[in-house]
């Protein structure tokens, strides 16, 4: 099989400067030098599209290489893709690019903890395991997938965990998808939230607010004074703000402003339980979408995409809401 490894940056692509720094400095074809016993598992074909750190990919970047992973696989002569990210935003990505995935051949992402100077340098590993996960006849049709250390996860549920352990990548919800075992792949279940969005164009003003003990409406009527075109807050617990952010999330609605709720928690659904001020009962009676499973940055990006296809609020509500709620 024919894999198409398209490296993007991040830390298995960095070594350590005269000042003991990680930065960017491998090649595609460097780092795959390093992956033992690769040509028996696939034939690779290697771009290298950058070598970005994780915090300098942007959505843009995002809809690039979604771009061109979509031309790419459309050859017959490729049979999946692997792309190397930073894991800092990796799941952002990955959750963007299944958004707009909607071949059978398989996407996988994959990174690494630490750099090619380190003792134990994770990406050898995760990479070969990411090129037998690409090749397994049983990951066609499930979308973009994530693999490191060993375990398989699905783009919407995955999410990274800690700053440096080895296992931080993570499935709160519904755990991993599967396992690379020494000899073979084991998938134990489907994605559950793959909707993909069929748009040629992607709103990039979307803002993220976080909500705190206290927090009010200034930096949402910093967001609409900017001009943006939707607002996604990570509210707390099940979906619920501060009240003196009522105010600012009206002003948004009033201005016909798409307004989602996402929980800052780790897990969960948003739902509208309760029914004070700033609850999520009074945020769905006025109007606010709600994320359902979806974590606050992958709400964000998805409202982006739905954007893309309709600036009406009711039909962008009914694109956000139909997976996961």
């Amino acid at each position: 099989m024919r894999v198409l490894f398209l490296f993007t940056g991040g830390t298995i692509s960095m070594k350590l400067d005269d000042q003991g720094a990680a930065v960017p400095a491998l090649s595609g074809e460097e780092v795959l030098s390093f992956v033992p016993g690769l040509p028996d598992i696939c034939s690779a074909e290697v771009q290298d599209y950058g070598r970005y750190p994780g915090p300098h990919i942007t959505p843009q970047h995002m809809w690039e290489i979604s771009e061109l992973l979509e031309r790419e696989l459309a050859y017959p002569d490729i049979d999946a893709a692997v792309v190397t990210h930073g894991t800092d935003t990796l799941e952002e990505t990955a959750y963007f690019l299944d958004c707009r995935h909607f071949s059978e051949k398989p996407i996988v992402l994959v990174g690494a903890m630490r750099n090619s100077s380190e003792l134990s340098f994770d990406g050898p590993a995760n990479l070969r395991a990411a090129a037998r996960v690409a090749t397994d006849p049983a990951s066609q049709g499930r979308g973009v997938l994530v693999v490191l250390n060993q375990l398989i996860h699905a783009a919407a549920d995955v999410t990274k965990a800690d700053t440096q352990a080895l296992d931080t990548f993570q499935s709160p919800v519904f755990g991993a998808l599967g396992i690379v075992d020494t000899d073979r792949i084991l998938f134990a279940r489907d994605p559950q939230l793959r909707d993909p969005l069929e748009t040629d164009q992607c709103e990039l003003a979307v803002d993220l607010i976080h909500a705190a003990a206290g927090t009010d409406s200034r930096l949402i009527d910093a967001s609409i004074n900017s001009g943006t075109r939707g607002i996604v807050i990570a509210g707390t617990g099940r979906g619920n703000v501060p009240p003196d952010m009522i105010p600012g999330i009206q002003r948004a609605l009033d201005a016909d402003l798409p307004v989602v709720i996402a929980s800052r928690c780790p897990q969960g659904r948003v739902l509208d339980t309760y029914g004070y001020e700033g609850s999520g009962r009074d945020l769905r009676n006025r109007g606010v979408i709600f994320s359902g499973l979806l974590s606050p940055v992958k709400a964000r990006l998805r409202l982006m995409l739905a954007l893309g296809m309709t600036q009406d609020v009711a039909e962008v509500k009914s694109l956000m809401e139909r997976v996961g709620y």
